[in-house]
């Protein structure tokens, strides 16, 4: 038996990870400032976070929801603790697409209605609603079309207006920073014209936190910055800090029953451990202000390069366009640099590194970033 090919891989054999540095099989090391697509938040092998797994696994490693798992109140009241968020609820799965999924179905259970708006440019998964959801009819298989979901153009106040007074709207979804989108910044009105008229039309906003969330930006939640409240916060990548994690979190005025949702895997013992493990650095090592401070710094040295079209982003999810001359930017950081980054079609570079990133890790990325773009 072979791989089922799908990913399109560099030839690059990791086998060893530290803070930010990861090392492959020959021992060459790289500087990781794509932790694995936004997924190292607390660092590769945090000895924290190691502790915390390797003691839960010689306790028990999985039982499933058919029993009571203190753990899943803890990770709950952590969360609330640190994201703001305590008089939510908590449901617990194991990746963003089926936080996605599992929200648009319990706005839709919630509300009775069935349309989903969502924008150009969404990336919320590849299953089901979720990529019904994506704007990328590449990865949508015909059994996933659906007339349910409504792409309406970023940013675009007067078209959302418009699709409210003329649908039945269950819910809207939106990334707070568009992440595969190229690192696109939802505006704070935006965003506060969403919360309003999904007050008005009784429809249930849904925050997709999958890439945006959990710190990354320097808040808890990027949607945070516009000073509203969602309905329902999506959640999984840096929840986990490698290990599959994903949740959604959700306002009181949504009620649960049994049945409603459900999940095998969800929320088991080593899950919540690393989920436990991840809030607990974050709150210790203030990493939401590390990465405030860290990538603000990055952000503004980066928009000092005259041969950069736009730097976005904030806190440690910046953008970096570049024009098509520069299409080689990426490539050269990896193979002759040894920095991985990740990149938004056609010609972005993104960096989603660790929240515990030091100003000396970034000042290695821009040394070398310099010397790229002057070859």
């Amino acid at each position: 038996m072979k791989l089922f090919d799908v990913y399109p891989i560099n030839p690059i054999n990791i086998v060893k990870g530290v803070g930010s540095l990861v090392y492959d099989d020959k021992g060459q090391e790289y500087l990781d400032l794509y932790g694995g697509h936004a997924v190292i938040s607390i660092g590769h092998t945090n000895p924290h976070y190691v502790k915390r797994l390797e003691d839960q696994l010689h306790q028990i490693g999985f039982y499933s929801n058919s029993i009571e798992i203190p753990l899943q109140k803890q990770l709950a009241e952590k969360l609330g603790h640190v994201s703001g968020k305590e008089d939510y609820q908590l449901f617990l799965c194991n990746s963003g697409a089926e936080a996605n999924e599992n929200a648009l179905k319990l706005a839709s259970f919630y509300n009775g209605k069935k349309k989903v708006i969502a924008f150009t440019g969404a990336f919320h998964g590849r299953t089901s609603l979720a990529v019904a959801v994506t704007d990328n009819p590449k990865i949508v298989a015909p059994v996933n079309e659906t007339e349910n979901a409504i792409f309406l153009p970023w940013k675009d106040e007067a078209a959302l207006e418009k699709a409210f007074a003329e649908n039945e709207i269950s819910s809207v979804i939106i990334e707070g920073i568009q992440g595969v989108g190229g690192i696109q910044v939802a505006p704070e009105s935006f965003l506060q014209k969403i919360r309003s008229l999904c007050d008005t039309h009784n429809a249930v906003f849904i925050a997709d936190s999958v890439q945006c969330g959990y710190g990354r930006t320097g808040k808890f939640f990027s949607h945070d910055f516009a000073g509203i409240n969602a309905d329902i916060y999506t959640m999984a990548k840096g929840m986990g800090n490698g290990f599959p994690v994903g949740g959604i979190i959700i306002s009181p005025k949504i009620q649960p029953a049994y049945g409603m949702l459900g999940t095998t895997f969800g929320g088991n013992h080593l899950a919540c451990a690393a989920g436990l493990a991840v809030l607990e650095v974050i709150e210790r090592d203030n990493l939401l202000q590390n990465a405030a401070e860290i990538g603000g710094y990055l952000i503004v040295e980066l928009k000092k390069f005259e041969k950069v079209k736009e730097v976005r982003g904030r806190g440690l999810m910046i953008g970096i366009e570049l024009p098509a001359e520069l299409a080689h930017v990426k490539k050269d950081l990896l193979f002759k640099h040894h920095i991985f980054t990740g990149e938004a079609k056609p010609n972005v570079i993104r960096l989603l590194p660790a929240l515990n990133l030091t100003k000396a890790h970034a000042d290695r990325f821009l040394e070398s970033f310099t010397k790229v773009l002057n070859q």
